[in-house]
């Protein structure tokens, strides 16, 4: 893993405090900053994390504060700033205001990090990705949204529960949208090689399907409050996979020009990351069902697009 990579997260809520803990603990990179309003709680983690990384031989230096000067030269800038969600409240009740926030966001990394690569975590994460690209005239590959690996693992957690084995041994693939018409793939799932199709049933596998387009709503009401830490452990991986240029195969919400059949929008789909960010996006064979879903899905974004249009957000061409 380069030792010589800055990291630098914007929110040092539970997810953005929860990235700078594992990328510490896994001697990630060499220095990590958290920025938030609230200077003193954001110092006050970074000086805990530093604490709790210390006896297990870390070298990241970690610091906290209300000023973006302090994001300069970073290689990766990960936005997870903006406001939770609620009981009772949908990804799509969070557009505007996270939206604002984005692009206030972006107009301050551009000054202080205008080559780093964007990592996209608020919500409702297609919508927040499409915004940080536009606002910040970025290309493509540089502004990525996590998503599709939250929500296979959220469909890797329930395919083992489900089967009573394969902990840590499945593999599961999600496409689409980071919301209630995301694409969980079946086809594309497996328990140490073993189609997940010959172990368990259709209705079984709809169950599967279901609990995962919810997975995050079910969170939210035991808790309160959003989740964080598998959010945070997947942010982490694709960061890891962009410092290292491992090329490793994600599925990350990415703005379309084609792929799919689709321009313009954004939206969960197999790439490879590297060094560059989106190196190279993955076209998998749907069928006629799978094509019909991830239509779905990107029409669900589309329509939060042209909410954003409405409000004027984006320069008119």
């Amino acid at each position: 893993m380069s030792q010589g990579k800055k990291v630098s997260i914007i929110g040092a809520g539970n997810v953005g405090a929860t990235i700078c803990y594992w990328l510490a603990m896994r001697k990630s990179c060499r220095e990590i900053v958290m920025i938030d309003l609230v200077e003193g709680v954001a110092i006050g983690k970074a000086l805990d994390i530093s604490q709790a990384t210390s006896p297990e031989g870390s070298h990241t230096l970690i610091s906290a504060s209300s000023d973006y000067q302090h994001i300069s030269n970073s290689d990766i800038v990960v936005i997870t700033a903006g406001s939770p969600r609620k009981p009772g409240m949908s990804r799509d009740d969070l557009l505007m205001i996270n939206a604002k926030i984005t692009k206030g966001i972006i107009e301050q990394v551009k000054i202080y990090s205008p080559d780093a690569i964007v990592i996209t975590v608020s919500n409702p994460l297609d919508a927040i990705t499409y915004v940080a690209i536009k606002a910040g005239n970025y290309p493509r590959g540089r502004v990525i949204g996590m998503a599709g690996i939250l929500d296979s693992s959220r469909m890797e957690t329930f395919i083992s529960r489900k089967l009573g084995f394969g902990y840590g041994q499945v593999t599961a693939s999600v496409m689409g949208g980071h919301g209630d018409d995301m694409v969980p793939l079946p086809r594309y799932s497996s328990v140490n090689g073993v189609a997940l199709t010959d172990l368990l049933s259709d209705l079984e596998i709809d169950e599967i399907i279901d609990k995962t387009r919810h997975g995050g709503a079910e969170i939210v009401g035991y808790m309160g409050t959003s989740a964080y830490y598998a959010p945070a452990n997947s942010t982490v991986k694709m960061i890891e996979a962009i410092l290292s240029d491992s090329r490793a195969v994600f599925p990350c919400a990415v703005l379309l020009d084609g792929e799919y059949g689709y321009h313009d929008t954004v939206n969960g789909v197999p790439v490879v990351l590297g060094s560059n960010g989106v190196e190279e996006i993955v076209e998998l064979p749907l069928n006629l069902n799978e094509q019909h879903q991830f239509a779905k899905s990107v029409n669900s974004v589309n329509v939060l697009l042209e909410t954003l249009r409405k409000n004027e957000f984006f320069p008119v061409k």
